[in-house]
């Protein structure tokens, strides 16, 4: 597992996004599960807070949206 280290004003979702480039909701509750006590910090999180990464899968392909015309 990979860890990093928190810059003084990320979220979670912005450290998932700067370290996998994905913040979608299956990265985020894989990241809540390994990191339990990372809620103890509240929805921003202070400088120096070591987080462990998800080893997750490519990126989730996005569907294309559907048109009333297709």
């Amino acid at each position: 597992m990979r860890r990093v280290r928190s810059v003084a004003g990320d979220s979670v979702n912005l450290l998932l996004y700067r370290a996998l480039g994905r913040c979608d909701d299956a990265a985020e509750e894989t990241l809540w599960r390994l990191n339990p006590t990372l809620a103890e910090f509240g929805p921003v999180l202070p400088a120096g807070v070591w987080v462990v990464l998800p080893e997750l899968e490519a990126k989730p392909v996005a569907i294309a949206p559907v048109t009333a015309w297709d």
